[in-house]
């Protein structure tokens, strides 16, 4: 049977997946974290030109709870419960020559659970990644800034201090938050509940983007929810209630103008921004 049969049969059936559960389970189970953990597998992809979530891989993450008891770990300066699975870390173990393969570098107190990738030449600056994470070639996770579960991060990203990326886990078919490549996420901003970021995007400051957010672009005047169209320029807004000009307004955000490759790959961010 495949990975992906045994994990969907499982899930039929996922009430009754607990620690005692079948030997072939727990293997398939481990498998795939595995996978995930060194990027032979992601949870979704671009294929054909629209992002897949491949429906098993979550599930298996999911079912990797039911299946594994809590323990705790002592550190230096604290005690952790947490499942048993993902009390170390994913590099707990690792030797120099490991780190060394693996061309990333993490700087000390980063936490980066089992099942998530971090591709070579990204950084880890004191930030956190959750199971199920890919975080592609040369990207910066900057200080507190955070990789939800599941969530996909393109190549050459900067992820900006205090940013959150948000994890979509459940329900199992939900598209992950997704940033492709080339984009520039200010500090303290959070894109969340499956919003795809197109490539070479810069978000300002502060953005806050889910699935009821309002995209605005100022140009056209349309209006869309879930995407921000590739090498887009976001700013934070509002905007007016058109019925009642006393009601305060609501947030929204607006794409200031729209850049070609070229011109993203040669002008600054500030300069960006600035109108």
């Amino acid at each position: 049977m495949s990975l992906e049969k045994i994990i969907n049969d499982a899930w039929e059936n996922k009430d009754q997946v607990n620690q005692n559960s079948d030997k072939s389970l727990k293997d398939a189970v481990n498998q795939i974290i595995d996978d995930l953990d060194s990027g032979r597998s992601r949870v979704a992809e671009k294929i054909n030109g629209e992002w897949i979530t491949h429906q098993h891989l979550k599930k298996a993450i999911m079912l990797s709870f039911r299946m594994h008891g809590m323990d705790i770990m002592a550190g230096p300066y604290s005690t952790w419960r947490d499942k048993s699975h993902l009390l170390k870390g994913k590099t707990a173990d690792w030797t120099k020559k490991d780190f060394e393969k693996a061309g990333f570098r993490m700087v000390p107190n980063t936490a980066a659970r089992r099942g998530a990738f971090v591709a070579k030449n990204a950084v880890l600056m004191p930030c956190y990644v959750n199971i199920g994470a890919y975080i592609d070639e040369g990207t910066m996770m900057d200080t507190f800034s955070r990789a939800g579960s599941c969530c996909q991060i393109g190549k050459n990203c900067h992820v900006s201090a205090g940013t959150g990326v948000g994890g979509v886990l459940e329900p199992a078919q939900a598209l992950p938050t997704i940033i492709e490549d080339n984009v520039f996420l200010g500090a303290m901003s959070e894109v969340v509940e499956g919003v795809v970021v197109g490539e070479g995007s810069v978000l300002s400051m502060g953005m806050y983007i889910g699935q009821s957010t309002k995209i605005v672009n100022r140009k056209t005047g349309e209006v869309t929810y879930g995407k921000i169209p590739p090498y887009s320029v976001v700013v934070p807004g509002s905007l007016p209630d058109k019925n009642n000009t006393q009601a305060p307004s609501l947030y929204c955000a607006v794409i200031i103008k729209q850049v070609d490759e070229k011109t993203r790959s040669k002008t600054s961010v500030n300069d960006l921004l600035r109108e």
